[in-house]
């Protein structure tokens, strides 16, 4: 799964993954970001009319398009088994998928000693950039522009902690995964060029387990600062 993300580059760094072209998409100047949770609001990359892709900002919990309210079921992730048949997310599967920017995530692991949540980040080489495979929705019945993040079973090396991790996509295959003309049965075969192989992580303190604290965000550069492990 992927309950927790970051995104603290610079968007200068970020944004060369794609192929933005509008003066507002290149030029952001967003704020870092260490501990991105559901409902966030969050950036997210869709492709425009002309073929150039562009900068959409959303809840990170998906809305489908013809729900009557704000759905309290788990909408974070959708998983790459079932998202193109569940009513959820299958519409969106089709026809309106995404990628979202990010550099890092967590993932928790059970503690031995007391049965606490020992929080791990996870990132790429030198912590470059990356892009999550999402799906997203406008639900114009709520107003509410949302994305969601798939997830797929983990493997080496983020299955020595979780069982599932966060789809990170290929670059080389970000405009087939964005292009709503892709044959629906082409998909899951682009959605298998993935680059988690490349993963590293190391534990950090257990304070990003809370996304607020006295109803302030907790979110800072602190969360991702490795601990000494005894």
């Amino acid at each position: 799964m992927c309950g927790r993300y970051t995104r603290y580059l610079p968007w200068s760094e970020i944004h060369r993954l794609y192929r933005l072209t509008a003066p507002a998409d290149v030029g952001r100047n967003d704020a870092p970001r260490y501990n991105i949770a559901p409902t966030d609001e969050v950036p997210f990359i869709t492709v425009a009319d002309d073929g150039n892709q562009n900068v959409r900002t959303g809840r990170w919990w998906l809305v489908p398009f013809w729900a009557k309210e704000m759905p309290k079921a788990t909408m974070f992730n959708a998983k790459i088994e079932t998202a193109d048949t569940t009513p959820a997310f299958r519409d969106a599967f089709k026809s309106k998928r995404c990628l979202v920017p990010a550099d890092g995530y967590y993932e928790w692991t059970k503690s031995p000693a007391d049965g606490g949540k020992d929080p791990w980040h996870i990132f790429q080489p030198g912590h470059a950039p990356f892009s999550f495979a999402g799906l997203w929705a406008y639900n114009s019945k709520l107003d509410v522009t949302s994305c969601t993040i798939i997830t797929q079973p983990s493997a080496a090396p983020v299955n020595q902690i979780h069982d599932r991790q966060p789809l990170m996509l290929d670059p080389a295959y970000y405009d087939a995964w964005l292009d709503p003309k892709t044959p629906a049965g082409d998909l899951k075969d682009i959605l298998s060029h993935d680059i988690e192989g490349q993963l590293q992580f190391y534990r950090v303190g257990r304070e990003v387990n809370a996304a607020a604290i006295n109803k302030q965000p907790n979110d800072h550069a602190g969360l991702i600062e490795p601990i000494k492990l005894l």
